[in-house]
């Protein structure tokens, strides 16, 4: 009962936040934000051992809380799924991610390139201000591609594994990631562990994610097989070991080419290889980009529901133990 509950917390949460979205006000994510930065200034310093513990307080306080949430409720099937449910939809961000992209693609379509410029500002952290039409739409998709496999395939992935314990561990992984784990002078010692552990927490979800992203090209007008061989292919070059599978596969599904040289308002500049051998992106290929991820979400809900219930004992080898 404990795998079948699960898994139905599992799907409830991912269609709570298909439907609703993150909460408006008193978002549990922002809560942890704010306690993360509140110890960050008191940890803080030019050290890996300081970040370590840092990370290990926090993404560990996380995964305990879930930890006995999931103890407390595993005999009583009805609050397990409701405990699931509300920590699935607290960590998944699918449908403020669409709404975001949206939001830049109408700028685009309305040839409002200022305003989509600025409203890209919510997706990304490289310096908008120069970009065409073209480079605003790859920095959305390379947005969307990435942040499906963070922000709503790897939670499920590993809430499909551990339950709530799963699902805080990631988020609280991933949320240290974007505030500490940065290439710069203050962040490059201090936040090396979290992002070493965001990195290795990403594992099953990217791949996972490019798989589905495959598999669904067809659905969005895409190709499979340049999906596989762009996978093949680019995802070597990229320099995240995660993201570079997942954008590459978005790439080669939609038939565009992503990649490209990303500055970071004068902090430093990347130069990404190509990806997916296409043509620039459109503001069109933005829409395809969200269909796509939105099949890529709910393919990973399918498949994580499963986990618990493929990894529980066969009712013959619980008689056997017996």
């Amino acid at each position: 009962m404990s795998a079948r509950a699960r898994a139905a917390g599992l799907a409830a949460g991912f269609l709570a936040d298909r439907l609703l979205g993150d909460p408006a006000r008193f978002h549990p994510v922002a809560g942890f934000g704010v306690l993360a930065g509140q110890l960050e200034r008191v940890l803080h310093a030019d050290s890996r051992p300081r970040g370590a513990a840092y990370a290990l307080v926090l993404v560990g306080g996380a995964t305990s809380l879930g930890a006995i949430l999931g103890h407390a409720t595993r005999r009583r099937p009805v609050a397990e799924v409701l405990v699931t449910g509300v920590a699935t939809w607290a960590v998944l961000g699918g449908r403020s991610l669409e709404r975001e992209a949206a939001a830049v693609g109408a700028f685009l379509v309305a040839e409002d390139l200022p305003g989509a410029r600025r409203r890209l500002t919510h997706l990304v952290g490289r310096d908008t201000t120069e970009l065409d039409e073209a480079g605003v739409a790859r920095a959305v998709i390379e947005s969307v591609a990435e942040n499906t496999s963070d922000a709503v395939v790897a939670p499920l992935v590993w809430g499909g594994i551990a339950g709530p314990a799963g699902l805080l561990c990631h988020r609280a992984t991933n949320t240290l990631d974007a505030m500490v784990g940065h290439h710069n002078e203050r962040y490059e010692s201090f936040g090396w562990a979290s992002a070493r552990l965001d990195d290795v927490l990403n594992v099953p979800g990217s791949r996972l994610s490019a798989a589905l992203a495959t598999m669904c090209a067809p659905l969005v007008d895409g190709s499979t097989s340049r999906a596989v061989r762009a996978w093949r292919h680019d995802a070597p070059s990229h320099p995240s070991p995660n993201a570079g599978p997942v954008e590459s596969a978005f790439a080669g599904a939609l038939g565009i080419r992503l990649g490209g040289t990303n500055t970071y308002y004068g902090v430093r500049t990347e130069h990404r290889p190509g990806m997916g051998g296409g043509p620039a992106p459109v503001a069109d290929d933005i829409d395809r980009s969200t269909r796509l991820a939105r099949l890529v979400g709910f393919g990973a809900v399918a498949v994580s529901a499963l986990l618990p219930i493929l990894g529980q004992p066969s009712l013959l080898q619980r008689r056997r133990r017996r």
